[in-house]
């Protein structure tokens, strides 16, 4: 009687812990829910590993385009950083999408229009929004590597048949018929069998380990794209359509799928007992491995349904991303489209700033920017080649409007010599700036960036370099903005440039910038005026003055006197 009162005990223990945990688990999920209606800005409160960031460009390598940013302007403007500034998403399939999205440029004004209505959807039913982030959710994260890294590797697996696997199976019959003759050959029979059967399979299980992870994500990614198929959206009929065709092809993947998925416990079947017998018949009889090689063999065959799986779940995700990101950003418009070649940006920003100071610009040649140090050129150019990029692929500018052409974008600003193949900096910017050119003669319409044109030579060849190639990027399809601190170049090419510049004042014995675009070329300079406000000794700041305004006068460099 005690024994069963002590077990009752434990029984009721055990089991309102279960009870406690399960309560536990609904009121976080509840809590979270409710964050994802009136608070998802916390879906952006996440850090990518270095590993992860290495692969995130994996989609957008395995689906070129004609409109692509290319490496140096990606990273010449810290795309990167605004990538996980708008990365609201919750599954690898939609982050990759993201970034896939803002590295390719649309040209076509009614494709952009179709994404801007799903954004607009997710905003006016909030409701689905939630569906859609729980369906992530579930999808969740893959790892370091992409879907796309799994899936080719599967040609390493080879073709795997299941003949031998089967015969194994079949020999346990005349094994077990051999007990009605001799039951002590029967056991020995049967338990042979099962020792080589055991043996074999953890030899071939070792094979498919890596790969389990990867089915698993394609199973999930039918399960959530099955769910993506009940919305009822007017501007994803489409893309709701592709994927239940896609997903009726793959869905025979799921059955029976548990002996596969159900073996990758991570060590936990010791304290399971079920678990422990499902691994045993696994072990004897090979059922996840045959059912593993028939999932490899369907996955084969359908990689193109799963990339529109990948394609089309990943933009869903990433519209509702655009979504959250558009409602953290201090002011954005969407962009209008011309056939006119021009950049009409009205009290634009950098949309990385926290507190950013706006600037107007209309430009229907090239923008020649002169101004002091830290006066504001640099950001300047990165905020109308952001803003154009933005504007052609999630058509969202940080702007109060915007009217610009379709370009591809390009730009030569932060380089660096290249140490590994031994080029100086002046032949990565000469390379850098010839692939402008080169694109721009192959007739496509060009928009580019460029900050400190040749800064890596002499000034006398720099400043005539400088000309013909600033004059070069002055053509029928190319617009170009440029940066420099050589005042001479604002009138050897005021007849191709507009000039801007940006300007400083001294207060208190300090340098203030107002970062504020003004016309015409600059008038001021502080470099040495600098030297002085760090301490630099009185007379060095005296003769550099002199120096520097002796040849303003006489064009012509000499020493001032000691």
């Amino acid at each position: 009687m005690e024994y069963l009162f002590v077990t009752a005990v434990i029984f009721a223990v055990v089991y309102g812990l279960f009870l406690m945990e399960s309560l536990r688990q609904k009121k976080e999920e509840k809590k979270w829910m409710a964050r994802l209606y009136d608070d998802y800005f916390f879906l952006n409160d996440k850090t990518i590993r270095a590993e992860r960031f290495e692969k995130l460009n994996t989609l957008y390598l395995r689906h070129p385009t004609e409109h692509q940013i290319d490496d140096i302007t990606w990273n010449d403007l810290g795309m990167d950083k605004l990538f996980q500034r708008m990365n609201y998403t919750l599954s690898s399939t939609g982050e990759e999408y993201l970034y896939y999205r803002l590295r390719t440029l649309n040209h076509s004004d009614s494709e952009l229009k179709a994404f801007d209505d799903l954004v607009s959807y997710w905003e006016q039913h909030p409701d689905d929004r939630v569906r859609l982030h729980l369906c992530a959710n579930k999808l969740g994260y893959l790892g370091k590597y992409s879907l796309y890294d799994y899936i080719e590797n599967l040609d390493y697996l080879g073709e795997r048949s299941n003949l031998r696997h089967i015969l194994q199976d079949l020999l346990f019959l005349p094994a077990i018929l051999l007990g009605f003759f001799n039951m002590t050959a029967c056991i020995i029979a049967v338990i042979g069998l099962m020792l080589y059967n055991m043996i074999t399979y953890f030899r071939e299980k070792g094979e498919i380990e890596p790969y389990i992870t990867s089915f698993a994500y394609v199973l999930r990614l039918i399960n959530v794209c099955e769910e993506a198929e009940q919305f009822s959206i007017p501007a994803a009929r489409q893309i709701i359509e592709q994927i239940r065709n896609a997903n009726r092809v793959l869905k025979p993947m799921r059955r029976n799928s548990f002996w596969v998925m159900s073996s990758n416990r991570g060590g936990q079947s010791s304290s399971d007992i079920l678990g422990m017998l499902l691994d045993y018949v696994r072990m004897v009889f090979h059922v996840d491995l045959i059912k593993f090689n028939r999932m490899l063999q369907t996955l084969r065959k359908h990689t193109e349904e799963v990339d529109t799986l990948v394609m089309n779940f990943g933009l869903l995700e990433c519209s509702a991303a655009i979504m959250i990101y558009r409602q953290s950003m201090c002011g954005w418009c969407r962009p209008e489209f011309t056939e006119q070649k021009c950049v009409d940006f009205r009290e634009a920003y950098h949309p990385l700033l926290e507190s950013p100071v706006k600037n107007s610009i209309r430009a229907e040649r090239g923008v020649l920017l002169t101004g002091s140090n830290a006066s504001g050129k640099s950001t300047f150019l990165k905020t109308v080649a952001v803003n154009a990029i933005l504007a052609q692929s999630i058509y969202t500018c940080a702007a109060d409007s915007a009217c610009l052409s379709f370009f591809d974008v390009y730009s030569s600003m932060a380089l660096r010599d290249d140490i590994g193949s031994g080029e100086s900096y002046y032949i990565v910017e000469i390379k850098a700036l010839k692939r402008i050119l080169d694109a721009g003669s192959r007739g496509e319409n060009i928009l580019c960036f460029v900050d400190e044109v040749l800064r890596g030579t002499n000034t006398v060849e720099r400043i005539a370099a400088s000309t013909q190639i600033m004059k070069s990027l002055d053509s029928n399809n190319i617009l170009c903005f440029a940066a420099t601190h050589d005042i001479e170049l604002t009138t050897l090419l005021e007849r191709y440039y507009d000039n801007y510049h940006f300007e400083e004042e001294v207060c208190d014995g300090d340098i203030v910038f107002h970062y504020k675009l003004l016309d015409g070329k600059a008038v001021t300079r502080n470099a040495i005026r600098l030297l002085q406000l760090i301490g630099y000794d009185e007379q060095i700041i005296q003769n550099a003055a002199m120096q520097a305004e002796q040849f303003v006068k006489t064009g012509v460099w000499s020493l001032t006197k000691e």
